[in-house]
């Protein structure tokens, strides 16, 4: 869970280094709200987002236009200012007490930034905007930064476009300049809008491999995307919608669910954490939950003459309770932790079975687990009889 952001704040740019990297968080919002005003009033944008991403993490961040994907992208880089709330990035509180100036020279420094539509400047050189942050920022020596730049246009390809000015190379060759720009200080963290949103099928799979490789050298991503054969390949996949982040956990067991059926049983859902061994579902007993599993496993016990047995176990993302909620009747098994605690969300009867009905291909998807799991049940109960 994250901490308050009443809890003791973390240290501002303007007074003391970053925290030491004992630390795991690369990024942690706490409460943070965005309001815009205009002509017709008030409109907020994000409702109290808490969100932490960990060093090393390649992270997607998906939503509908307007549910606020840009603008959590911007409170995170400093671009915009939070209404409320905390933002704090590779251990630094970046509103706090700092100047634009201040931040401006952080961002620089810690992240790399790609946009959409490149913003090279074209006027400069390939190799003239890779070196525009170092100078920027002043790092590296004056007669280093060449050599850097040369180094980080080899790693994407161009090293042969080198002199070349922006327009006199294909679209797909600017982003591969502009993410090489993005590295050019040695970022720990590189944020991506639609980064692929204007290449072809082959381009967006190069930008990601070469994502792939900046985290294996440890390097956070965190990238706002449409495209699900991008998000197949990060980490994380955060949805937002309506300015409110869904509940993970819900995201991957049910995929199938509307985003705003995700982020309605995300408001729903109860935490719980059952301890080993403890009972979840007694059977024999009327089912009022549906459970999804956050973390750690659970066993399903069957009984045949009178004989307990684990029929099944099940573990991260995956859920259970849905087959007495959606055939009726009483539990057939005893469901309880496994060998170590168990973290599960609980969605009470009543709001499983109105979204069951609202949503029948989410329906039909829970339907065929159910069906798998009565059909292996059955071939697990002779196993154990012709023992």
């Amino acid at each position: 869970m994250n901490p308050s952001p009443h809890a003791s704040r973390p240290r501002t740019v303007d007074s003391v280094r970053n925290a030491s990297s004992s630390s795991d968080a690369m990024i942690q919002l706490h409460g943070v709200v965005k309001t815009f005003s205009n002509a017709a009033g008030e409109f907020t944008v994000l409702k109290g987002v808490d969100l932490t991403i960990k060093r090393g993490e390649f992270v997607s961040i998906v939503g509908k236009s307007g549910s606020g994907k840009s603008t959590l992208l911007n409170m995170v880089t400093g671009i915009d200012h939070p209404s409320d709330g905390q933002v704090v990035v590779n251990g630094t509180d970046i509103y706090t007490g700092v100047t634009e100036s201040q931040r401006s020279k952080w961002r620089g420094r810690n992240l790399g930034i790609v946009f959409q539509f490149f913003q090279l400047l074209p006027m400069l050189t390939l190799l003239e905007n890779v070196m525009l942050p170092m100078d920027y920022v002043d790092m590296y020596d004056f007669d280093e930064r060449p050599e850097r730049a040369m180094q980080l246009l080899k790693l994407v390809g161009l090293e042969k476009f080198a002199n070349k000015l922006p327009v006199l190379v294909s679209t797909g060759q600017q982003q591969l300049a502009a993410i090489a720009r993005a590295m050019a200080c040695d970022p720990p963290l590189l944020i991506a809008d639609e980064p692929t949103g204007n290449l072809d099928t082959r381009s967006a799979d190069t930008i990601i491999g070469l994502f792939e490789h900046f985290v294996e050298l440890g390097k956070t991503i965190v990238m706002v995307t449409h495209d699900p054969s991008l998000t197949s390949r990060t980490h994380r996949n955060i949805i937002i919608s309506d300015g409110e982040l869904i509940n993970e956990t819900i995201a991957i067991s049910l995929p199938q669910l509307r985003h705003r059926h995700m982020l309605e049983f995300t408001k729903l859902v109860e935490e719980r954490v059952y301890q080993p061994h403890e009972t979840i579902i007694s059977r024999d007993e009327h089912v009022e939950y549906f459970f999804m599993i956050r973390k750690g496993e659970v066993e399903v016990i069957l009984q045949e003459k009178k004989k307990d047995f684990i029929a099944s176990r099940l573990s991260d993302y995956e859920f259970f309770g849905e087959m007495e909620l959606l055939r009726g009747g009483k539990s057939i098994a005893n469901v309880r932790a496994g060998s170590k605690p168990v973290e599960v969300l609980a969605l009470p009867r009543a709001d499983f079975a109105r979204v069951m009905n609202e949503s029948p291909i989410t329906a039909e998807a829970v339907g065929k687990i159910v069906q798998k799991r009565l059909e292996k049940h059955r071939i697990t109960d002779y196993r154990q009889v012709d023992k």
